[in-house]
């Protein structure tokens, strides 16, 4: 049995039990408790400018394209496939694929046509909203491929001349003549979903073979925010920075989040905008993967670096008066008087203008997807960003641990607590972490071989993750069970671990990856941040030099090199790093190295780069 923290957690239960039958019903409950506050900003057209939805608009919208989506032929858990960026209108088609019935299937914008007609195939998805010409163009190449895909609704850009492709208007048009009809269409769809019908069909982007359909149903969808509501973290004056994919299962909790809760999301999935966007939008809260935190750290710390004489001093007192303010904070503890003012001065001093850098609001962020480096995490914490670690995978629809200091403590390093309602337990016999729940998935698409392998038939889910829980109920995520490897000499090594690790203390790196099972020493491969090389270069005498020849320069490597030094200096002697090789380019999503929510390709980078990697253990 999974053990029980020991601190106290305060939980709205009415809130958990009595939470909505379906997603649809969800929004709509939103809609009536709600209807003029902001539900939605976005930059339209790229304008400077937000541009706000209210709850009630956002229905008006929604409930026209529901039930164009009926008038088309969609039925109760019918799949309607989504291939598109981070935009508002993606959240605007997937609350019209739930408010008609169906089930959203997500498919990922750079997904290659062969893969998106695997995807729509293997899911049966009849209708498929396109983002643009781009994916338009995609979806015409494989069209013989997908014959049951009757209809494609382009989110911009006109439609084609056979009517295979239709506007989002020409939906809404149609969807306004059956509503005039029957005007109570929508809602009567709405009525027919229960708790277990399908909501979302998610392919994970894995590193071997066809991705699998994860299944999820109404009720995991919703739990999600109901969850998070029932533990107080978030408030209706709270709001959401979302840029996150939402095809990916963590963005699409978020949103349900916010329609449990009723908080506003400014929507913008252009990344290199982030930073710009944050002072525009100035959020509360947002949501990341790790290697955002890691470079923001690493791009202030390198700042912080270059100051001298008085301001430097100033900085390192702000930053260790803010540590222990932290420390205090995680402990669930009250501040002694001294060190609240001793604080307020160095907020004011110093750690206000890192807030500021990220809109000046900024409550709390979430890191998920892998694991953040602990010390990143303080240092975050001790300029008054906490970063709440989570855990999760599509398979338990994200959240399944949370580490938060409103419920009695806070760990760095850990992945929080189970949430209300889901189990975790720690297999005896290999170490994995171990899930029960509402989050859980139902199954692989058509696929119940897969299914059987990582599902009990009493709902325990096999994470496929290492991990362990210590005796207040913390979880710690060590590595993936696949990933962990054995040298040569019988050792184990867990490389994530050691990835994170430097991460955090390498503000130059952009992804580290360790090498060497079956092998009598370990390797990495290493990536630098193109921003923090290109600012570290004029230092090092290779101003105006490119990217490739400055990371490939003995410069560059005598830096990093110190850098794995301290690394090594911390790890076991079969752990450490007695060689590494610089690549002359970055990971990146465009070239297969990363899955879309920015989660190293760990075995798609080392196929790719087998001749470097076997280049370091020649003569060994």
């Amino acid at each position: 049995m999974p053990r029980q923290a020991l601190a106290d957690r305060t939980v709205d239960q009415e809130v958990l039990d009595g939470r909505a039958p379906s997603v649809g019903a969800l929004f709509r409950n939103r809609v009536r408790a709600t209807p003029d506050a902001p539900a939605y900003l976005y930059f339209e057209d790229g304008a400077a400018e937000l541009t706000t939805l209210t709850w009630e608009q956002t229905h008006e919208v929604v409930e026209q394209w529901a039930a164009g989506l009926i008038s088309l032929g969609v039925q109760l858990e019918d799949r309607v496939a989504i291939a598109s960026t981070t935009r508002v209108e993606w959240v605007l088609a997937d609350l019209a694929v739930i408010c008609a019935g169906g089930a959203t299937t997500t498919v990922y914008p750079t997904t290659i046509a062969e893969d998106v007609a695997y995807i729509l195939s293997d899911s049966g998805s009849g209708i498929v909203f396109a983002e643009d010409e781009e994916q338009v163009a995609k979806l015409q190449r494989v069209r013989s491929q997908v014959p049951d895909v009757r209809q494609v609704v382009a989110l911009s850009g006109p439609g084609s001349d056979d009517g295979w492709v239709i506007t989002t208007d020409e939906l809404a048009r149609r969807g306004r003549e059956w509503l005039a009809e029957t005007p109570d269409l929508v809602d009567s769809r709405i009525d027919q979903l229960g708790p277990e019908h399908l909501a979302v069909v998610i392919y994970t982007s894995g590193t071997t073979g066809r991705p699998k359909g994860v299944r999820l149903v109404q009720d995991s969808v919703v739990y999600e925010g109901a969850v998070i509501d029932a533990l107080g973290t978030f408030t209706r004056d709270d709001l959401q920075f979302l840029w996150l994919p939402l095809s990916h299962v963590f963005g699409k909790m978020l949103v349900a989040t916010g329609l449990q809760i009723g908080f506003p999301t400014a929507v913008d999935g252009r990344i290199d905008k982030i930073v710009d966007n944050m002072a525009v939008i100035k959020p509360t809260f947002m949501a990341g993967p790790p290697r955002i935190f890691e470079k923001a750290h690493g791009r202030i710390a390198l700042m912080f670096a270059g100051e001298t004489g008085l301001k430097k001093r100033l900085i390192d007192w702000a930053l260790g008066v803010g540590g222990e303010m932290r420390d205090v904070l995680a402990r669930g503890e009250q501040a002694p008087a001294l060190l609240r003012g001793k604080h307020a001065l160095a907020d004011r001093l110093v750690l206000q203008k890192v807030k500021d850098r990220f809109g000046g609001r900024v409550r709390f962020m979430i890191s998920g997807s892998a694991p953040l480096n602990a010390e990143v995490a303080r240092w975050f914490g001790s300029v008054g960003l906490l970063v709440q670690e989570g855990y999760g995978l599509t398979e338990t629809s994200s959240g399944t641990t949370v580490n938060s200091p409103d419920h009695g403590a806070y760990e760095y390093g850990s992945v929080g607590w189970p949430l209300p309602g889901t189990e975790v337990r720690i297999a005896e016999e290999d170490g994995e972490i171990l899930v029960r729940g509402p989050g859980v998935m139902r199954g692989y698409h058509g696929n119940p071989e897969a299914t059987a392998e990582v599902l009990t038939e009493d709902g325990w889910f096999h994470t496929g993750d290492i991990g362990r829980m210590d005796e207040r109920g913390f979880l710690y995520v060590t590595d993936r069970k696949k990933d962990v490897f054995k040298t040569s000499g019988g050792k184990y090594v867990a490389p994530a671990e050691i990835e994170a690790r430097f991460k955090g203390l390498c503000p130059f790196v952009s992804q580290f990856l360790v090498h060497g099972a079956g092998h009598n020493y370990a390797t990495a491969l290493v990536t630098l941040d193109p921003d923090a090389v290109a600012a570290w270069a004029p230092t090092a005498g290779l101003e105006g030099r490119s990217y490739a020849e400055v990371v490939s320069s003995p410069q560059a490597r005598a830096l990093v090199q110190g850098y794995v030094d301290k690394l090594n200096a911390g790890l076991n002697r079969w752990e450490t790093i007695k060689k590494f090789t610089i690549l002359p380019e970055d990971l990146t999503v465009e070239a297969g190295d990363l899955t879309p929510s920015m989660k190293l390709r760990r075995k798609a980078v080392t196929e790719k780069h087998r001749a470097e990697l076997d280049a370091m253990y020649e003569g060994a």
